[in-house]
């Protein structure tokens, strides 16, 4: 189960990163076009506008890269009896696979969430073993087993 939930982050974050590589090469596109045909201060506007395109673009690229190197790190983890990054954490109010913020994910009719160790129930987690609870926006959240 955790390794296709690890196949599943993985192919949301190659999807960010394809969407981000042509999301950049398309603003940088469009700003060779804009400086060819523009003039005056419409040039200077537009060139800035293309810039800040590009290095938006850039950062979710990076972003999304750097998701990809930390779930790379989580390809094999072993079941341990506290709760880390790599971790499937069964609790009886959700199914987390602490790995990278990927959101809700659906397998064998059942929800997962994907999330990074450094959200607030990532955090919540790490470190707990199977049987203890902790409380979260205002529910409690038992345990259950820990993969």
């Amino acid at each position: 189960m955790k390794n296709q939930l690890y196949q599943l982050c993985l192919a949301f974050i190659e999807k960010r990163i394809a969407t981000a590589t042509e999301a950049l090469q398309q603003a940088q596109e469009a700003s060779n076009d804009d400086t060819k045909s523009s003039a005056g201060d419409k040039f200077e506007t537009g060139r800035e506008m293309a810039q800040q395109d590009i290095n938006r673009n850039k950062q979710l690229l990076a972003d999304a890269q750097q998701q990809k190197s930390v779930l790379l790190t989580l390809a094999d983890v072993a079941e341990t009896a506290k709760a880390r990054s790599g971790n499937l954490v069964i609790t009886n109010n959700g199914n987390f696979y602490i790995s990278i913020s990927a959101g809700q994910l659906q397998l064998a009719g059942q929800t997962y969430f994907a999330i990074s160790a450094a959200s607030p129930i990532g955090k919540m987690l790490i470190g707990k073993a199977s049987g203890e609870q902790f409380d979260f926006n205002g529910k409690t959240y038992l345990i259950k087993e820990i993969t």
